[in-house]
């Protein structure tokens, strides 16, 4: 038996396992609180998980982007605050009135973080800088902006209310029970995360450039020897993986409508998460995804169940995301990593 038929074997066992473990979690729910199933898992709560996944899914496509390529971008986490305090920042000074505004917030945040992964790109590639060291300091530099500057602006590390992202209902479409409701009374920001998971999938998998970001990160000297440069691959991932988290952020920001940013901010350990969605989701954006969906139906469990009056501790509610990352990095087991991550590449030439 192969290596990867046995890994694949052992995937599904737990996957079994997690199914299990979810049928039994339903019928602790329905035997101890006396509440029905389909009082939970509604058709409210599958819109807010895809919501509440959305920011997560983004900023994972973008790190294992990154990573295919051979550079670790530990900074997602920072990116994403940089994307949601940019957002924040652009609809409070244009007076935000309309839909177009919250899309001019989203460019925004997305040309500030792009601005700020190049400097980025240049430390980790060209001069080399240590990655998680280089990363840390984006995420430090974030948590000490972002308050900073919404001071600036409110005085106060809490913006007012803002423009959000309305929802779009499909004339007709939207009537159909249960699915119409999901698919096509939708945000439109939860439809552009589906369009660039897919795309992404496709141009990883099924175009030449996507080859050569897979063999930057797996055997650079052998995609240099066919005249492609590596570095020029890896600059194009990395700027891509910031733009990612920082259209993440953003669409944190206009979901959410207000700025918070006490804490860890509102970005609450999001971009952590997205690296563990694409190392569950063994580097592929559709897996990604929807281990980003995992983890957003687990974060909206804590609405979910103040919904339907149980009683259960807010801040152990609170926690059930980050218990679910720590499970997944034990049961999931250990990732191939591609060969070389974090090793800085100098042509031969």
């Amino acid at each position: 038996m192969s290596l990867a038929t046995g890994t694949s074997r052992r995937r599904l066992r737990l996957g079994g396992l997690a199914l299990l473990a979810a049928v039994a979690l339903a019928a602790v729910l329905v035997v101890r609180f006396d509440v029905p199933l389909e009082r939970i898992f509604t058709v409210g709560f599958l819109n807010r998980t895809l919501m509440l996944a959305s920011p997560i899914a983004l900023a994972a496509v973008g790190g294992l982007y990154a990573e295919k390529s051979g550079v670790f971008n530990i900074g997602l986490e920072g990116f994403m605050i940089f994307g949601a305090i940019t957002a924040a920042a652009t609809l409070s000074l244009v007076g935000a009135s309309s839909q177009l505004h919250v899309w001019l917030a989203i460019v925004a945040a997305v040309g500030v973080s792009l601005a700020l992964t190049a400097g980025y790109a240049v430390l980790l590639i060209r001069y080399k800088a240590d990655q998680i060291v280089a990363g840390l300091a984006v995420w430090f530099i974030g948590l000490g902006f972002a308050p900073f500057l919404a001071s600036l602006l409110w005085g106060t590390v809490r913006s007012p209310g803002l423009a959000s992202m309305n929802r779009y209902s499909v004339p007709y479409l939207a009537e159909v029970p249960v699915v119409g409701s999901i698919l096509f009374n939708q945000s439109p920001l939860v439809v552009l995360t589906l369009v660039v998971v897919v795309a992404a999938w496709v141009v990883l998998y099924r175009t030449r450039y996507g080859y050569w970001i897979q063999a930057a990160g797996e055997n650079p000297t052998a995609l240099d020897t066919a005249g492609i440069d590596v570095n020029r691959v890896r600059y194009a991932t990395v700027l891509f993986s910031g733009a990612m988290a920082g259209l993440g952020g953003a669409v944190l920001l206009a979901h959410a409508g207000t700025f918070i940013g006490t804490g860890d901010t509102m970005v609450d350990g999001r971009g952590w998460i997205a690296i563990v969605a694409y190392l569950f989701g063994n580097y592929n954006p559709i897996g990604a995804a929807l281990a980003a969906l995992l983890f957003g139906g687990l974060e909206g469990l804590q609405v979910q169940f103040q919904t339907v009056d149980i009683a259960v501790s807010g801040r152990l509610m609170g926690l059930l995301p980050y218990v679910g990352v720590i499970v997944v990095l034990t049961v999931w087991g250990k990732t191939r990593m591609p060969s070389s991550v974090g090793e800085p590449y100098e042509s031969e030439e």
